[in-house]
């Protein structure tokens, strides 16, 4: 498996993309829960420590998954590795028009058999 350069997203928790944001969230809840028991993932990050430790953060989120950095208790950031930020952007993007949604179809060149029925139409008895 080959990966791409280590590159990441520091999202603010206050963006445009509130859906990727609460899927990185939930990801990052699942991957809290299931290093609770080994203590290597702490559910947070003060930020005055990642500043600190910038590089096991930034180690931990290509490996571990997004991290959580929060300043004064409060949640503030998530750090996530590019790859996973742009598969979660992505499914939160929506077409602007219903034109892009067309073109953006993964039906693009799909024949499809719009012909219509040229039977004769049934009497009705008003």
């Amino acid at each position: 498996m080959t990966r791409g350069p280590a590159s990441f997203i520091i999202m603010p928790s206050q963006t445009s993309h509130e859906n990727a944001l609460e899927a990185m969230l939930e990801a990052m809840k699942e991957t809290t829960r299931s290093h609770a028991s080994s203590k290597t993932a702490p559910e947070s990050w003060q930020i005055q420590s990642a500043k600190a430790r910038f590089s096991e953060v930034f180690r931990r989120a290509r490996t571990e998954g997004p991290q959580r950095i929060t300043r004064q208790g409060k949640e503030s950031v998530v750090m996530v590795a590019q790859e996973q930020y742009d598969r979660l952007v992505g499914k939160s993007r929506q077409p602007k028009n219903i034109v892009d949604f067309f073109r953006q179809s993964p039906l693009v060149g799909l024949e499809l058999n719009l012909k219509r029925d040229r039977s004769p139409a049934r009497d009705l008895d008003l």
